[in-house]
């Protein structure tokens, strides 16, 4: 289980890493897991790209590594830890991603038929944790922003009006930040959230670095959310897929946490990902308001000088003029490239593979990057550097005749979403169903996610009926290069049969 913070804990300590350092470099004769048996029987190729000391420590659980599911030693001392740091009165060690940190969520405060009120631009994950746990969702519409092409957070009012209207519902659940840094009301929120006696669970994969400098928008744990998920890995040093849960307050049951995590998690966590965990709370225990100054500071350098490329345009906190977007954090950096004839999509293609420049999220008219503690200046003199040789190419070529795309409110499926799916999508998903073409899935209900990845956010979900502007916006993501999972050999829709 998670471990109770503010125990006076010694924030230099490092339990599991050194734990995990102690074994690796122990002789002993390994008749456990792995097979590669300490790296001895590790494939050349691999040897080449690591060398040998990672294998080394990628341990199974050994005594002295305690037990994830059961925790008595390192894990239960390093959770506890994490727990003192981000202040939380519980956290959780995460090796399946924040992805099973939300449905151990979702499956430890709703059950089959159960109300969860959640923005409709959630991540993939709230749709699985929904079909694991059979509850119904109740979808809000996020604030739209035309000008963008951008969905952001759900106002207070919108979270009011869905609690007035499902007095039984279980859990709110937010997204905050969203993939492009734009923070909602969360206090605001949880306050109407907890004046139904109910939790609020917040999907803060993007947010992690929020506590570790004033210049960031509020902690969700701080605001008073109960349920918090982190991708630790996202934004802080953590290795890829390990994240945190924390939860405080007496609205959840921390047992039932534990229980809902031991479905959802690996039960042979790779031990690399749990110590460095440990590793990356101890870099924020001692230097996280330096190593955040220094990620604001580049922030700052590459949008004052982005800011001066004629045809670029920057996402910057005074777009912030809806209940949906109060703050942004200001290291989560959107270029708009309209002006420049291009799409997100093509613009992305050339910073890549001829510019030295990848970004995070590539989309129909903007790129999104991440700057995090791990940039240097080098990063953003290349950053800089790169988007004026684009500008300039586009400026000089001969005969350009690109038309980026232009979105309104419209163009996006959440603008006239039903609140409710016809089918539950735990129903939907496990019914009979077929595959039929893109032309023709119009009005059938889904039986799948589909959704570009990156952002990770549904067009489709089981259960919802498949409207014209999702198939023009998956249309559009096709057609501009965009990567779309869920689809049946790239152009067929699985839907429930029986239905439309």
């Amino acid at each position: 289980m998670g471990q109770r913070g503010n125990l006076g804990v010694d924030q230099q300590a490092l339990p599991l890493l050194e734990a995990l350092q102690q074994c690796a470099q122990r002789p002993h004769a390994p008749f456990y897991t792995p097979g590669h048996k300490r790296g001895q029987g590790i494939p050349q190729p691999m040897r080449d790209l690591l060398g040998d000391r990672p294998f080394l420590a990628d341990l199974p659980e050994l005594p002295e590594l305690d037990n994830l599911f059961a925790p008595e030693g390192a894990i239960l001392r390093a959770q506890a830890l994490a727990a003192d740091l981000f202040g939380a009165s519980q956290t959780w060690f995460l090796a399946n991603g924040s992805t099973c940190g939300i449905e151990a969520a979702v499956l430890s405060t709703c059950g089959p038929g159960d109300s969860l009120i959640l923005p409709r631009n959630c991540h993939q994950a709230a749709i699985a944790a929904l079909i694991l746990s059979g509850a119904t969702p109740v979808f809000l519409p996020p604030d739209y922003d035309a000008k963008w092409g951008i969905a952001h957070s759900v106002s207070p009012a919108v979270v009011a009006a869905a609690l007035a209207q499902h007095p039984n519902a279980k859990a709110v659940m937010l997204v905050y930040p969203t993939y492009y840094g734009a923070c909602g009301d969360v206090a605001v929120i949880a306050q109407l959230t907890h004046q139904r006696g109910i939790p609020l669970i917040v999907d803060e994969a993007h947010g992690a670095h929020f506590a570790f400098h004033p210049e960031f928008p509020t902690p969700s744990l701080a605001a008073g959310a109960d349920i918090v998920v982190q991708s630790t890995h996202k934004v802080l040093g953590a290795m890829t897929q390990a994240s945190m849960l924390h939860c405080q307050g007496d609205r959840v049951d921390p047992d039932r946490l534990s229980r809902a995590l031991r479905l959802v998690q690996s039960t042979s966590p790779s031990y690399l990902l749990l110590a460095s965990l440990d590793a990356a709370r101890w870099q924020l225990a001692q230097y996280g308001l330096e190593l955040m100054q220094r990620t604001l500071d580049l922030a700052a350098i590459a949008r004052m000088e982005l800011a001066q490329i004629p045809g670029l345009r920057l996402l910057t906190a005074n777009h912030a003029c809806t209940s949906g977007f109060v703050a942004l954090d200001p290291t989560r950096l959107t270029v708009d490239v309209q002006a420049l004839g291009l799409s997100g999509f093509a613009a992305d293609e050339i910073l890549h593979t001829q510019l030295g420049v990848t970004a995070e999220l590539p989309a129909l008219t903007h790129l999104t990057f991440i700057l995090s503690l791990g940039n240097r200046p080098a990063d953003i003199e290349q950053l800089v550097s790169g988007f004026q040789a684009l500008a300039q190419s586009v400026q000089t070529a001969d005969g350009l005749e690109v038309e980026a795309p232009k979105w309104t409110g419209a163009d996006v499926p959440w603008s006239a979403i039903e609140a409710e799916p016809l089918l539950s999508p735990r129903a939907a998903f496990l019914s009979r169903s077929e595959v039929v073409p893109l032309a023709q899935a119009g009005d059938r209900l889904s039986a799948d996610t589909v959704c570009p990845y990156p952002p990770g956010i549904p067009l489709l979900i089981p259960g919802e009926r498949i409207s014209k502007a999702a198939l023009q916006a998956l249309d559009a993501v096709l057609n501009q290069g965009g990567v779309v999972t869920g689809l049946v050999g790239g152009q067929g829709l699985r839907v429930v049969q029986g239905h439309g």
